[in-house]
C-alpha cells in the first residue's frame, strides 16, 4: 500500500510539474485537463497528491488514464467514426492550409468517357499512400501528447548480482523549443503525407487515361486501315488479272501486293496494341469499361492552381525547419524534473541534459541554420522547375493541336487527290500503280490525323496531371 501511495503522489507531482512549465515545453493550449484539472495545477504539487492520495481506491491507473488513455483496460472505449482521408483539421485543432487547398480543388474531366475511366479507377485504387497518410496521422497524434511526463520501468544489476527494479517518471521543464518542432515535424509530415497521396492519385488516373487513350488511338487506326483494306485488296485482284493478260509485268503486281501486306500488318499490330492496353486497363478498374469509348472535353487548368511538386516542397520544407528546431535544441542544455522509487522508497530532483557544449557546437549550430536556408531554396527550385514542365507542356500541346489541324487538312487533300487520280484511271491517263500510291498515302494521312488527336488529349490531361486538376479533392 505504501509503494502504490507513494508512486500516485511521484507521478502526480510530475504531471503538476511539467502542467505547470508546458510554456517551456511547448504544451498546446488546455491539453493536460484530462490529466490535472486548472484548479488543481493551481494549488500545487501538494494538494494535487493528496488528492490523489484520497482517490486509492481508483488507483494509479484511474489517476493518470486521462492523460495516458492507453492504460484504461476495465472498459474499451467507444468506437469513434471513421475520418476521411484528406481532413484539413490537424491534431491541435488547427486548419492545415496545404490539405485545405487539396480539398477544394475540382477535375478538369467533363461528363463522358475519361470522366468514366478515372471513376473505375479511382474506384479500385489500393491506396498506399492513404495508409502512409494516416500513419502520418498517428505520429502527429503521439506527438500532441508529448509535453506529457514519461512513466516506465528501469531493471539493473548491481555489483553484488541483485536484481533492481525502479519506476522512473520524467517530465520536461525547459527544453528550447525541441516539444514544439516536433509537434510541427509531426504536422508537416501529415501534409507532406497527404499531397504524395494526392500525387499518387492524379499520377495513377492519368496513367489509365493514357492507356485509355492509346487503345482508343489504335481503335481509331485500325478503323481506317480496316476500311480501306477491301479497296486495297480489289487493288490486288485488278493487278493480279492485268499480269494474268500479259498488261502489267509481275514487278507491279508485287508492289500492289507488298502495299497489300503491310495494310493487314499494321491491321493486326493495331488490334494487338487496342487489346494490350485494354487489358492493362481492366487490371486497374474496379469494373468493366468495354463499353466506353471516345473522347470528352477537357476543361482548361486553372491557372491559378498550385502545382503538386510546388506543394510538397513547402510541406518538405516546414518538415526541415522543424527537423533544424529540433537538432538546435539537442545542442543546447534543458531541464527536466525526475523521479523514481525503488524498493517502495522514492526519490526525485532536476536533471540538466543536452549533448553537451564543446569546440564543435558553434559550427553545428551554424550547419543546422544552413539546413533551414536550404529548405527555402528547395522550395524555389520546386517552384521553377514546375513552372518549366507547364510551359514545356503548353509548348507541346499548342505543337500537337497545330499538327493535328494540318493532318486533318492533309488527309483531306490526299482524299481529293485520290479521287482524282481514280476517275483518270478509266481514261487510261495514269496507270494502277499510281492510283495506288495515292490510295496508301491517303490512308496513311488519315492515321496519321487519327493518332495525332488523341495525343493532343494526352497533353492537356498531362497539363491538369502536373497541377493535381484530375481528381477531386474530396475523392482522393
Amino acid at each position: 500500500m505504501g509503494q502504490k501511495t507513494t508512486l500516485t503522489a511521484v507521478l502526480l507531482g510530475a504531471l503538476v510539474v511539467s502542467g505547470c512549465a508546458d510554456f517551456r515545453a511547448g504544451r498546446p493550449g488546455q491539453g493536460g485537463a484530462d490529466a490535472v484539472t486548472a484548479p488543481q495545477a493551481r494549488r500545487g504539487p501538494l494538494a494535487a497528491a493528496g488528492d490523489g492520495l484520497a482517490a486509492m481506491g481508483s488507483g494509479l491507473v484511474e489517476t493518470t488514464r486521462g492523460a495516458f488513455g492507453f492504460l484504461d483496460r476495465d472498459e474499451a472505449p467507444d468506437a469513434a467514426p471513421p475520418a476521411r482521408t484528406l481532413d484539413p483539421t490537424m491534431q491541435d485543432g488547427t486548419a492545415s492550409e496545404i490539405i485545405s487547398t487539396l480539398l477544394t480543388r475540382r477535375s478538369v474531366l467533363e461528363p463522358g468517357p475519361l470522366r468514366d475511366v478515372a471513376s473505375a479507377v479511382l474506384a479500385a485504387n489500393s491506396r498506399t499512400a492513404e495508409a502512409e497518410l494516416r500513419a502520418a496521422r498517428l505520429r502527429s497524434a503521439a506527438a500532441e501528447r508529448n509535453w506529457l511526463p514519461s512513466i516506465g520501468p528501469q531493471i539493473s544489476l548491481s555489483s553484488l548480482g541483485d536484481v533492481v527494479s525502479s519506476l522512473v517518471v520524467d517530465a520536461v521543464l525547459y527544453d528550447n523549443g525541441a516539444k514544439i518542432a516536433e509537434r510541427d515535424y509531426a504536422r508537416a509530415d501529415v501534409e507532406v503525407a497527404a499531397v504524395a497521396l494526392a500525387e499518387n492519385t492524379n499520377e495513377r488516373v492519368m496513367t489509365a487515361l493514357d492507356l485509355y487513350l492509346d487503345a482508343e488511338a489504335s481503335r481509331a487506326r485500325a478503323a481506317v486501315t480496316q476500311a480501306a483494306l477491301a479497296r486495297m485488296e480489289r487493288f490486288d485482284y485488278v493487278m493480279a488479272e492485268r499480269m494474268r493478260a500479259g498488261v502489267a509485268d509481275r514487278a507491279d503486281r508485287q508492289l500492289v501486293a507488298q502495299r497489300l501486306s503491310q495494310m493487314r500488318s499494321d491491321l493486326s499490330s493495331d488490334r494487338e496494341a487496342a487489346a494490350t492496353a485494354r487489358a492493362e486497363l481492366a487490371a486497374m478498374t474496379a469494373y468493366p469499361i468495354d463499353d466506353v469509348s471516345g473522347v470528352s472535353d477537357v476543361a482548361a487548368p486553372d491557372p491559378g492552381a498550385e502545382p503538386l511538386s510546388v506543394m510538397k516542397a513547402r510541406a518538405e520544407a516546414d518538415r526541415s525547419v522543424a527537423e533544424a528546431t529540433v537538432a538546435r535544441a539537442a545542442q543546447l542544455p534543458g531541464l527536466s524534473a525526475t523521479g523514481s522509487i525503488v524498493d517502495g522508497e522514492s526519490s526525485g530532483g532536476l536533471v540538466a541534459g543536452g549533448t553537451g557544449i564543446g569546440f564543435g557546437t558553434p559550427a553545428a549550430l551554424r550547419a543546422i541554420e544552413a539546413q533551414r536556408e536550404a529548405a527555402s531554396f528547395q522550395v524555389a527550385d520546386a517552384r521553377e522547375a514546375a513552372d518549366r514542365r507547364l510551359r514545356q507542356l503548353s509548348g507541346q500541346l499548342a505543337s500537337a493541336q497545330r499538327q493535328a489541324r494540318e493532318a486533318q487538312g492533309i488527309a483531306a487533300q490526299a482524299a481529293e487527290t485520290y479521287a482524282l487520280q481514280e476517275a483518270q484511271l478509266s481514261t487510261g491517263r495514269v496507270s494502277v500503280n499510281d492510283v495506288v500510291g495515292a490510295f496508301e498515302t491517303k490512308v496513311r494521312a488519315e492515321r496519321t490525323a487519327a493518332t495525332l488527336v488523341y495525343e493532343a488529349t494526352a497533353l492537356r490531361l498531362r497539363l491538369a496531371e502536373a497541377a493535381g486538376l484530375l481528381v477531386n479533392g474530396d475523392q482522393m
